[in-house]
């Protein structure tokens, strides 16, 4: 992602406080490595993660990520609807909103 692309805030952020982002990326950096799964499936379960807390950038950032990684919008999609049972139908619905948003679908 070009750093045109990046919210506002996190482009602040790193501006005002760049350790602090370096050492935020670096730990993502680590812990995808800790184990076998791939950035897709990384992304997937971060876009996951991102919807059960209702956070629409994060499921919009991890949303691009995973098709940059090779997810289709149909495993997008599932992913969420995998979730259903734990998070809730408006959790899920509101996610598939900002999937769409990403996909165009």
């Amino acid at each position: 992602m070009s750093k045109d692309q990046l919210p506002k805030n996190y482009q602040i952020m790193q501006e005002q406080h760049p350790g602090f982002i370096k050492a935020v990326a670096e730990l993502g950096n680590a812990v995808r490595k800790e184990g076998p799964l791939d950035e897709k499936t990384v992304e997937l379960i971060q876009m996951s993660a991102a919807a059960a807390l209702k956070l629409e950038g994060a499921v919009h950032s991890h949303a691009r990520r995973a098709l940059k990684a090779g997810a289709t919008p149909e495993e997008l999609r599932q992913t969420l609807i995998v979730i259903t049972s734990t998070t809730g139908f408006p959790t899920v619905a509101s996610a598939m909103s900002w999937v769409r948003d990403v996909t165009g679908d």
